[in-house]
C-alpha cells in the first residue's frame, strides 16, 4: 500500500506550505490534502505538488468557482511558486476543490470506466492532510473506508464486468469491419474497465488504471502472476490483423478468473498458486 509521504524538494514543501496558509484562512475550508506522489513518497524533482481542498457541502457551485479562480490568480503571481514552475516543464501546483459528496452513477452504453474508485482512493483512502480544521475529513474517512457498501460494491463490480464484456463484442465487430484503430480504442477502454473490475473485487481502491499499474497490481493487490500478463494485452505487432481479437479473448480470460470471487474471499497470488 502507499508509503510515508514526502516532498522531493525544499520547492516542493514550501509550495506545500503557502497552500496550507492561503486556504486554512478560509472558513470554507475543512481540510488541506497532499495527495497522489507526494502523499505516497514516490515524487521527484520534476513532479507536480498535487494537492486537494476540502469544502464545505453546502458551498454554493457559484462560491466554489470564485474560490477557484481567486486560487489561480495567487498561483500565478505568488513567488513561491515559480521556483517551483522551474524544475521542469510539467512542475507545478496541481489543485482540486471537493465536498466529499460523491454520488455513483449507472453507465449507458459508452461504458467507462469512471473515477469514482479513483476520486475517493486519492482524496480520501491514499490523501495525508496537512492541516484540519475539524473532523471533517476524519468523518468522510469513516464513511468511506476501508470500502463502501457492499450492495454498491457487487452493483458495481457486475456493472464494469458487463461494460467490459460489450466492448469486446464491439472489438470484434469492428475488426470484421477493418476498423482497426476503432477496435484498439475498445480493447484500451475494456483494459481499463477490467482494471476497475479487479480493484473492485478485492475492496480495494486505486489511484489510476492508466499509470502506476505495476505499482497498485504487484505491490497494493499482492498479484505478481496476474501483472505479467497485462503488458501482453495492449501489445499488437501488426494493428490491421486479428491479433487484437486473441488479446481481447485474453482480457476476458483475466475478468472471469481475476474478477469473479467475493471481495471478502479475494485471493492474491500465493494463495491461489498453493
Amino acid at each position: 500500500m502507499p508509503k510515508n509521504h514526502a516532498f522531493p524538494t525544499p520547492a516542493h514543501q514550501q509550495a506545500a506550505a503557502a497552500i496550507v496558509d492561503t486556504f486554512s484562512a478560509l472558513p470554507q475550508v475543512h481540510a488541506v490534502l497532499l495527495v497522489n506522489s507526494c502523499a505516497r513518497g514516490v515524487a521527484i524533482p520534476e513532479s507536480d505538488l498535487d494537492m486537494a481542498i476540502l469544502v464545505d457541502p453546502a458551498l454554493p457551485k457559484a462560491a466554489q468557482q470564485l474560490m477557484e479562480s481567486q486560487w489561480l490568480e495567487y498561483y500565478a503571481a505568488a513567488p513561491v511558486f515559480t521556483q517551483l514552475k522551474q524544475l521542469g516543464r510539467f512542475s507545478g501546483v496541481h489543485l482540486d476543490l471537493f465536498n466529499g459528496l460523491w454520488q455513483p452513477e449507472r453507465w449507458d452504453e459508452g461504458g467507462g470506466p469512471d473515477a469514482f474508485e479513483i476520486e475517493i482512493g486519492n482524496q480520501v483512502a491514499h490523501a495525508v492532510p496537512l492541516w484540519q480544521r475539524d473532523r471533517t475529513f476524519a468523518d468522510l474517512r469513516a464513511v468511506w473506508l476501508p470500502y463502501y457498501a457492499p450492495a454498491l460494491q457487487q452493483e458495481r463490480l457486475r456493472m464494469v464486468q458487463d461494460a467490459c464484456r460489450l466492448n469486446v463484442d464491439r472489438l470484434q465487430f469492428y475488426v470484421g469491419r477493418t476498423l482497426y484503430f476503432q477496435a484498439f480504442d475498445r480493447l484500451y477502454h475494456a483494459f481499463q474497465e477490467f482494471l476497475q473490475a479487479l480493484f473492485i473485487s478485492r475492496s480495494t481502491y486505486p489511484i489510476a488504471y492508466n499509470k502506476w499499474i505495476r505499482e497498485q497490481v504487484e505491490d497494493w493487490l499482492q498479484l505478481p502472476t496476474l501483472y505479467k500478463e497485462l503488458p501482453s494485452i495492449l501489445q499488437v505487432q501488426r494493428l490491421e490483423s486479428r491479433q487484437l481479437l486473441d488479446n481481447a479473448r485474453q482480457l476476458l480470460g483475466l475478468l472471469d478468473t481475476w474478477t469473479s470471487a467475493p471481495a471478502e474471499t479475494a485471493l492474491n497470488d500465493s494463495e491461489r498458486l498453493n
